[in-house]
Formats: C-alpha cells, sequence, structure tokens
C-alpha cells in the first residue's frame, strides 16, 4: 500500500497550495540568503506535519488562508529548528543531505535560522487568530526548552525513562500536537473537539520519534546518520535505556556513563547497539510504540468522518512502519 499517497489524496489540492507557500516564503532573491534558502527548499521532506494539519483542519471543517498560514508559520518554526539543532548537535548531515551549517557554517546557520523563524512570526501574524498566535508562540518556547532539557540530560548520570519520554514530548510529540491541534482550532470548533485531536498529535508524535530512535540501532543510507550516531552525541534513547535498566550488566553501564561524558568510540558503540538488540530494547521500544498507537486509533474510530479515516489510518500505518 502507497501510505503517503493514501494520505495525501483527501488534501491534494491544499497541500499543493502549502507547497507553492511554502516555497514562496523561503525564496529571497539572489545572494548567500538565496543560495542556503533554496539548500533548505531542496530538502523537501514528506511534508508529515502539514499533511496532519490539513486533516486535521478538514476532519472539523474546511481548509481556510487561517489554516495555512498557521500551517505554514508551524512548519517554518520547525525547519528554523532543525537549521539550529544541526548547530547545537555539530550534525554534519540531515536526512542524508549535508546539513546547512556543514554547507557553509554555522555564523550562517544560525542567521538562516533565525531569518526563517522571522518569516514565521510574519505568517503567525497572517493567521489573524489570537488563539493560533498563543499557541505557536508556546511551541517555540516548548521545542527550546526540549533542546536544552535533552542537553541538560546528557550530563545527568541517571539513566530514565521518564526522561527520555519528557525529552520526545518537547521535542517531537508538541510539534504533531500542535498540527493537530491547530488544525481543528483553525477551523473554530469547541475545546473538546481541540482537546481530543492534540492528544491524537500526541500520540502520533511519540510513535514518530521512538520510531527514529530505533533507526539509530540499524545501518541504512536512506536513514542519512550512521549506526550509534544518537550515542555519538551523548544521547541515550528508548531501547538502550531499557535493555541497561533490565540488566545488571556494569560493563555496559560504564559504557553508558561513556556515551553521557562524551568519551566512547565507534566500537564501544558498536558493543552497546548489540548489547541493545540482545537484551529486548528494540522489542520494547515497538510495545510502547503500539501502546500509543491503539490510544491514536481510538481517535480515528471515534472522531474522525468517515471519507478521513483511510487518510487518517494510513498516516497512522505509515509512522509506524516506515523506513527512513
Amino acid at each position: 500500500m502507497d501510505f503517503l499517497a493514501t494520505i495525501r489524496r483527501p488534501i491534494a489540492t491544499e497541500m499543493n497550495d502549502f507547497v507553492v507557500l511554502f516555497n514562496e516564503s523561503l525564496t529571497h532573491g539572489d545572494g548567500l540568503l538565496e543560495h542556503v534558502l533554496s539548500h533548505i527548499r531542496k530538502r523537501g521532506g514528506k511534508r508529515m506535519r502539514p499533511m496532519l494539519f490539513l486533516l486535521s483542519a478538514k476532519n472539523y471543517g474546511e481548509v481556510s488562508d487561517m489554516t495555512q498560514n498557521a500551517a505554514l508559520a508551524l512548519e517554518l518554526i520547525h525547519t528554523a529548528s532543525l537549521v539550529h539543532d544541526d548547530v547545537v548537535d555539530e550534525s554534519s548531515e540531515r536526512r542524508g543531505q549535508a546539513s546547512v551549517n556543514a554547507s557553509y557554517n554555522n555564523k550562517v546557520a544560525v542567521l538562516v535560522g533565525d531569518y526563517i523563524v522571522s518569516t514565521a512570526l510574519l505568517r503567525i501574524a497572517l493567521s489573524d487568530n489570537p488563539q493560533i498566535v498563543q499557541h505557536l508562540a508556546e511551541l517555540g518556547r516548548t521545542l527550546a526548552a526540549g533542546e536544552i532539557l535533552q542537553l541538560s540530560n546528557i550530563s545527568n548520570q541517571e539513566i530514565s525513562e521518564d526522561t527520555y519520554y519528557q525529552v520526545i514530548e518537547k521535542k517531537t510529540a508538541v510539534l504533531f500536537e500542535a498540527c493537530a491541534g491547530l488544525g481543528a482550532i483553525s477551523v473554530g470548533v469547541a475545546e473538546d473537539d481541540v482537546v481530543k485531536a492534540k492528544k491524537f498529535g500526541h500520540n502520533i508524535g511519540m510513535i514518530f520519534q521512538i520510531r527514529d530512535d530505533i533507526f539509530d540501532y540499524y545501518d541504512s543510507k536512506e536513514i542519512g546518520k550512521p549506526t550509534g550516531n544518537d550515542m555519538t552525541e551523548g544521547k541515550l534513547t528508548l531501547p538502550v535505556i531499557y535493555a541497561l535498566t533490565h540488566s545488571d550488566s556494569q560493563a555496559m553501564l560504564t559504557l553508558a556513563k561513556k556515551v553521557k561524558a562524551g568519551t566512547i568510540n565507534a566500537d564501544e558503540i558498536a558493543v552497546l547497539v548489540e548489547f541493545t538488540k540482545q537484551n529486548g530494547g528494540i522489542e520494547y521500544a515497538e510495545q510502547k510504540m503500539n501502546e500509543f498507537a491503539k490510544e491514536a486509533q481510538k481517535y480515528i474510530d471515534e472522531s474522525v468522518k468517515p471519507e478521513l479515516k483511510q487518510a487518517y489510518t494510513a498516516y497512522l500505518d505509515y509512522v509506524i512502519q516506515r523506513k527512513l
């Protein structure tokens, strides 16, 4: 089944309009800024967040200019956060493409990220809805807080599943939650429906990040990052956290502490990755994804229009089963 085609089908026209707006917003004539913006435009991606935004709006009403401006603002905030994150993480690649900081330098990346944030602010203003303005402002704060929490967690010697969830809620789930919630808000629905939509988005976001973290235990050119890249950056994700907390191996715990200290080498990472696989880490992470998926499916069954159920189900299935 072509999940992405099924997702796009009921919002094809609206997605085409969104892509045009997005590309126009990231265009600036000639010069260095345009070169960098062109580099970012080419990244494209599958537009998972805008698709959820537009599906949510269509589930409760009709996509309007307010919807499109809010969706664009959110995607621009997300785009800027990725540019800045790559600087913070000293990443050289983003989904198989050279990062802005690697292609240019950190100064250019930070300034272009700031430019994109300002462009997002303009689109937020054009949405002309105080509730949307407030939610998107809170989103920006939460994303920044999530990055800081992740940085502080690297130096924290405690290995905690709860802390892991706190980080991915602020870094990833909040974006999907905002897409589903703001899509509903943009068409003027009751608060109860907004809360339900946001919960669905939250569950989708948690699944999305856990799946992303599982990728780090396998080598794939399509994913665009080497095996153990998170550990190289000092991050312990759900699979290894489970394996460590359900084993009495002091040797593996010592390696985990080296991850947090930033002193681990590639061979040691390979050992820790293999330990995670052999001690149920991947299976546990998939189990947690399925728990979030059950909650998401309940929303689809109870709150989604019949003509959109197939697209929503394909969205959920894709997030769980995606390979990159």
